[in-house]
């Protein structure tokens, strides 16, 4: 997600603000404190245009 997030040059606060995530909670799944909810993980995937799948680590594609 990190590299995801840095390739569109996007900070944790506007990754969070356009997810309704605080920036803090981008960071602990950044970090692995914490996991993102299977809601954030489908907005995630909508914002990079990836599949679910890639962002668990489930496949490559």
């Amino acid at each position: 997600m990190k590299e995801l997030r840095i390739s569109k040059g996007w900070s944790q606060k506007y990754l969070g603000e356009i997810i309704g995530a605080t920036y803090s909670a981008v960071s602990f799944w950044e970090t692995g404190v914490n996991e993102p909810k299977a809601s954030y993980i489908v907005k995630l995937a909508v914002c990079f245009g990836v599949s679910a799948d890639y962002l668990l680590g489930i496949t490559d594609e």
